[in-house]
């Protein structure tokens, strides 16, 4: 009789640890089905950092921007943009690296710079405790396409959801809070109508 108990709650302890890997399972895909493509530094052919400085996580601020440079759709064509722009912020600005956490190209794929968790050199003042996200191209009398806006609502969302972002981030312009007029005017009121907006930072 004993034996037979035993084996019954083994049989009923086997059954609810595996509903509970299922279920964990299907969270984690989840979780990856709503984060955008991300392409890894290594994958576009980026150079290493020249020094790591970490951040206190959940981070606070976002901060928006674009490069100023071609717009790009495509591993190739955006790589060759990332390439010589990290070659220019290590060389020539003496940064570290890349200048921003992460950039956006046309076609909705997010291009790791330094990533989560790392401070970039995108905006003064909101280095150690912001994320920098920068759109591949200039803004300033247009949006970027439909599917980068996209990609970038996904990445917050997926911040939040990683706890890589606070749940109360703020979401700035670049222009608010530095002399640039980056990330372009026409961005920069697309921008103003997106959640966690803040207008007086």
């Amino acid at each position: 009789m004993f034996p037979a108990r035993i084996g019954s709650l083994f049989l009923v302890v086997t059954m609810v640890a595996a509903i509970l890997v299922i279920v964990a399972a299907g969270k984690a895909r989840h979780r990856a089905d709503n984060c955008p493509t991300i392409k890894l530094k290594r994958q576009w052919g980026g150079k290493p950092s020249l020094g790591l400085h970490y951040q206190i996580r959940p981070i606070r601020y976002v901060v928006i921007h674009h490069t100023v440079t071609g717009e790009c759709s495509g591993l190739i064509e955006c790589a060759d943009i990332l390439q010589n722009m990290q070659t220019y912020h290590q060389k020539e600005l003496n940064y570290n690296d890349i200048s921003y956490n992460f950039l956006i190209g046309s076609d909705g794929i997010v291009y790791e710079g330094t990533g989560w968790g790392l401070r970039g050199a995108h905006t003064y003042g909101y280095n150690g405790n912001g994320t920098g996200i920068a759109f591949i191209g200039n803004f300033v009398d247009k949006l970027p396409t439909d599917a980068a806006l996209q990609a970038a609502k996904s990445l917050l969302a997926c911040g939040v959801r990683q706890g890589e972002l606070s749940e109360d981030y703020a979401l700035i312009a670049g222009s608010q809070v530095i002399s640039t007029q980056s990330p372009g005017l026409t961005l920069y009121n697309e921008i103003q109508e997106w959640p966690h907006w803040l207008s007086n930072p």
